[in-house]
């Protein structure tokens, strides 16, 4: 039967409708997953067209995923910490959601304090476990939307929750209806879907979910979760470790709207950020992250990545404030104690920063030559010179008119000037002392301040 779609505005097929396949044994393609071999990309080279949405967002899962990896956070922490996405996430929204735990009065008491700010966004929901007893709390606290887990791979629903597909599928639409009874938007975390059975059951489970989405008259919404970080952000690879072909399978293969797909990823594999932004490009409105890429084992997909990669896509930040990220960093690391790699783009105390003097002479010739951007403006993070027995004279020439503001002023050093000079004299012979460390800033303050009249503020 053709018809025209909504979706691309072409005469095309009537879709396919796909049935639950209920398989006596659970389907764990080993030929990709054996265990004891590092997992395997299998490619069948069928492309899937770029659609992305019109808008796209970011949601956040800081305290609920990220949560489950550190020591738990203090109510005071969780409040400081969701204005401050607040307020990076700007007066748009682009970060929309934040989930919650609501098992302890801990945190329950958090989630109330957020909500007394009246702040817009990012809106707060919450995140169940598939239970009719976990789902009264969401019913009693008043929270208007909740994510639901309803893990999909065989893996989980034979070895794990012991059902059969039949089984599991039914047990999920149970919970799924109660919260439409209830007047409450069902976010399914389709956990482990880079293991599971995509046409056998999760485009199934999908279909019956927009049953009873439009029966109750309210939207549901569909979380691909990459549990073990199995995806990989290349169209032509074959399901089910293809992100393109997860995002495009479900947009295209169902009426779920572009604005109810949203994608939860881990970075086993090094590729949390990269498929995030595939899951943009093939038809996903929301990725989901958490703040640092904080999270189990290797970490979920750092928002503040995902704002860099939002500002690269669409040519604006449409209102966030990157240089909060900075505040966040600062704040993570003086409130909570944590400790950031140095080498972590955007946030590390080493993502701007040389010791080479070679690139220090490029920096101090033109930034641009050796800094990604405007880190000063973006991230209010200046471009920085670690003073080593690299650094040479131009090292240490940056780093004074830097730290002193001399640049664009008629006290702005150059590489030969005396008081350069001098300075790169006593470090050749603190290293020539066999000193195994860098020079502090102090040191060179040191130095500053008593060869020469230049003094901090």
């Amino acid at each position: 039967m053709l018809e025209i779609s909504s979706k691309t505005n072409l005469l095309e097929q009537k879709s396919y409708k796909y049935s639950l396949q209920d398989v006596e044994k659970p389907n764990l393609y080993r030929e990709i997953y054996s265990y004891t071999e590092v997992p395997k990309i299998a490619f069948n080279h069928r492309r899937c067209p770029i659609n992305m949405p019109e808008k796209i967002w970011i949601t956040d899962t800081t305290f609920r995923d990220g949560q489950q990896s550190v020591e738990p956070y203090t109510v005071k922490q969780i409040v400081d910490v969701y204005k401050l996405m607040s307020k990076l996430g700007g007066p748009n929204g682009i970060i929309r959601q934040t989930e919650f735990f609501i098992y302890s009065k801990k945190d329950r008491e958090a989630l109330d304090k957020c909500r007394e700010l009246g702040l817009k966004f990012p809106e707060i929901t919450s995140w169940i476990r598939a239970t009719k007893e976990d789902f009264k709390l969401v019913k009693e606290m008043g929270i208007k939307e909740t994510g639901i887990l309803v893990s999909c791979s065989d893996y989980h629903i034979f070895n794990k929750l012991h059902m059969t597909r039949k089984q599991a599928l039914e047990h999920y639409l149970s919970i799924v209806s109660a919260a439409f009874d209830a007047g409450i938007v069902p976010r399914c975390h389709f956990e482990d879907i880079t293991r599971a059975d995509f046409y056998g059951f999760v485009m199934p489970f999908i279909l019956e979910l927009h049953k009873l989405s439009e029966q109750a008259g309210i939207p549901v919404k569909i979380r691909a979760c990459d549990t073990l970080g199995y995806g990989v952000p290349f169209s032509e690879v074959a399901l089910p470790r293809s992100v393109p072909g997860i995002v495009y399978g479900i947009q295209h293969y169902s009426d779920i709207p572009s604005e109810c797909i949203e994608w939860h990823g881990h970075n086993d594999f090094y590729k949390a950020v990269s498929n995030a932004t595939c899951a943009w490009l093939y038809g996903a409105s929301a990725v989901n992250c958490s703040l640092l890429g904080i999270g189990e084992r290797t970490g979920n997909i750092p928002l503040e990545a995902m704002v860099m990669e939002y500002a690269s896509l669409k040519g604006t930040l449409d209102g966030m404030d990157p240089t909060v990220i900075t505040e966040i960093k600062e704040y993570f690391r003086k409130e909570m104690g944590y400790v950031i790699p140095p080498m972590t783009p955007f946030i590390g105390d080493s993502f701007n920063q040389t010791r080479a003097g070679i690139h220090a002479d490029g920096l101090l010739k033109d930034e641009e030559i050796y800094n990604i951007f405007d880190t000063k403006k973006i991230l209010n993070r200046p471009a920085e010179v670690i003073i080593s027995k690299t650094s040479g004279l131009a090292g240490i020439a940056y780093w004074i008119n830097n730290e002193y503001e001399l640049v664009g002023t008629d006290k702005e050093v150059s590489k030969k000037s005396e008081l350069v000079v001098k300075i790169k004299e006593w470090v050749d012979k603190e290293y020539e002392n066999e000193r195994q460390t860098s020079i502090s800033p102090r040191e060179i303050h040191d130095l500053v301040e008593k060869w020469s009249d230049l003094r901090r503020d």
